[in-house]
């Protein structure tokens, strides 16, 4: 009975461990989406069409495969 009470208590242990980290690390990361909106529009306009090879004006960037 006193290896399956320290077994169920490090299982316990081990549980909260892990879904304190996961609950940590979702409360304090920043979604890419949210960083986006939060940056200066003519810097994403900017670094969009460099990426995209376009002129600053175009807002979609179409990416082909092949």
């Amino acid at each position: 009975m006193k290896f399956e009470s320290l077994i169920l208590g490090s299982l316990f242990v081990a549980c909260f461990t892990v879904c304190a980290l996961v609950m940590g690390a979702m409360l304090v990361s920043t979604p890419a989406s949210v960083k986006l909106a939060g940056t200066n529009h003519g810097q994403v306009t900017r670094t969009a069409s460099l990426h995209c090879g376009r002129s600053a004006d175009d807002a979609i960037c179409a990416h082909t495969d092949g």
